[in-house]
């Protein structure tokens, strides 16, 4: 089967897509990296490094040093997609990433978006 063409997108390409969404409702950058950072485990320079090599998102996930426990909690529909019956494990993370992002633009309080 190939791959779905989001796994070789340049992570960079998305990132500024996902700050402006949090921006225009008064969210802020900072907060979209804290969410990546608990997602992933990347420290704020390496989640910068990566930007800046243009990983794709297999790379970015693939290089991930910890995925978090409770993103297994991420449930719910974002591109029209229940993202807890996603087979593909990559497509899975990437579709938890977007939802994740979704419900800070929400107005989500940043606990309950990181499952704390």
């Amino acid at each position: 089967m190939p791959k779905h063409p989001i796994f070789s997108m340049p992570f960079a390409k998305v990132y500024p897509l996902y700050v402006q969404k949090a921006e225009r409702k008064g969210r802020t950058r900072e907060e979209v990296d804290r969410i990546i950072r608990w997602l992933t485990g990347y420290s704020p320079q390496h989640l910068a490094r990566q930007i800046d090599r243009q990983v794709d998102f297999e790379t970015f996930f693939a290089e991930a040093p910890a995925f978090h426990p409770n993103a297994a909690l991420i449930a719910g529909v974002v591109c029209g997609v229940r993202v807890e019956t996603l087979e593909d494990p990559l497509m899975k993370k990437i579709r938890a990433l977007d939802k994740l992002i979704d419900e800070l633009a929400k107005g989500k309080a940043m606990e309950k978006i990181l499952r704390s």
